[in-house]
């Protein structure tokens, strides 16, 4: 699995928060004494910007650590500043979408609600393109297309990431593009869906009123236990990342709810297929 920097990014930082305060400085005498201002240092321990590997070695030195466990940190700072390949669509996608895709990009599981729209990682080029369209217009539609098809080779790399999507049946019902757009589309699911590392559940509209009625969401899960989960939340405008254990574990409990409450994984794909022959 190639090392996401915004991963990196993100573990670094939250090391060296803990660092600091395990050595009992506050943020005002740390930044003086790394001769930076307070808010940078905020700002870096917050995953807001990165830090060279040479201030995070002056970091350590202040916080006590050396040895093994420096140079540990040290190659964690050294991969954050690489570039992801995400970096070079930075023309069409925003700043904050971009920290999710580094986030996606070296995701163990993720576990998502849509009740609108396929999720990107699921989508047709056809399907993507339209969606775009509609909700972007023409500007930079090729590339953000693009950009949307690479994301998915997290579906197919060696250590692929395992996928459970929980569908609004108003996704199936929808249509975008057109029949032959939304047949197509419908049919790549239900294929895809037997693969050993992607699960979709169809939320029937005759389950009733729901626990994510309000908000689609994912959760991101890491092979790395130093790597927190994240509840990514977004809009047209800006994106959300909740970090907090607390939120991770609603909204953890929220999509076990609605995985019972959906149909089964076999019956989901039935009825994407029927779904499917309905738009042919």
């Amino acid at each position: 699995m190639t090392a996401s920097p915004t991963v990196r990014r993100r573990r670094i930082a939250r090391e060296l928060r803990q660092l600091r305060e395990r050595a009992g400085m506050t943020l005002d005498v740390a930044a003086r004494q790394l001769d930076m201002s307070k808010s940078n240092l905020s700002r870096i321990e917050n995953a807001q910007i990165g830090i060279k590997p040479r201030d995070v070695r002056a970091a350590l030195a202040l916080y006590a650590v050396t040895g093994a466990d420096a140079e540990a940190l040290i190659e964690i700072a050294r991969g954050a500043q690489q570039r992801g390949w995400w970096q070079n669509y930075s023309d069409v996608l925003p700043e904050w979408f971009e920290f999710y895709v580094g986030l996606e990009a070296e995701a163990a599981t993720l576990r998502t609600y849509e009740a609108e729209s396929v999720p990107g990682l699921l989508q047709t080029e056809a399907y993507a393109r339209e969606i775009y369209r509609r909700t972007a217009g023409e500007e930079g539609l090729e590339r953000k297309v693009a950009a949307r098809l690479r994301r998915q080779e997290v579906l197919r790399r060696e250590s692929p990431v395992q996928l459970s999507v929980v569908l609004n049946e108003a996704v199936l019902l929808r249509p975008v593009g057109g029949a032959a757009v939304m047949a197509e589309q419908l049919t790549h699911m239900a294929q895809i869906a037997q693969s050993p590392n992607v699960t979709i559940y169809v939320l029937p509209f005759k389950a009733g009123a729901h626990p994510a009625m309000s908000t689609p969401y994912v959760i991101l899960q890491f092979a790395d236990a130093a790597d927190a989960s994240v509840v990514y939340l977004d809009n047209l405008t800006m994106g959300l990342a909740l970090e907090d254990a607390g939120h991770v574990r609603g909204y953890s409990l929220v999509h076990e709810e609605l995985c019972r409450m959906a149909l089964d994984p076999a019956d989901s794909v039935a009825r994407l297929e029927a779904a499917s022959r309905n738009f042919a």
